[in-house]
């Protein structure tokens, strides 16, 4: 096991979380399941791996800015639950 009760018993305590009996159980083997699959990880050989930022290299991955035709004004309230015909009307947040 890489895990104990008792350490997911402190883990749950520093996260002020209240565990039955049975969601302790439960909890213990479901870490010691994903901790067990890390450690599996641990026994890859990675040397000559380089660390990436992404799965795939991109390079400007920007599209080239193209003038489009934009939606009426009708088109975009057409769907707003509110509108006064010009705008959208929302709450007034102060």
């Amino acid at each position: 096991m890489k895990i104990t009760r008792e350490e997911v018993e402190h883990v749950a305590t520093l996260a002020r979380l209240n565990m039955s009996e049975e969601e302790l159980v439960k909890m213990t083997g479901q870490l010691d399941t994903i901790l067990s699959y890390v450690a599996k990880l641990d026994e890859l050989e990675t040397a000559d791996v380089v660390p990436t930022t992404h799965a795939f290299s991109i390079n400007n991955a920007f599209r080239e800015d193209e003038m489009q035709e934009s939606l009426s004004q009708k088109e975009a309230l057409a769907n707003a639950p509110k509108e006064n015909g010009e705008s959208f009307t929302v709450p007034k947040i102060i």
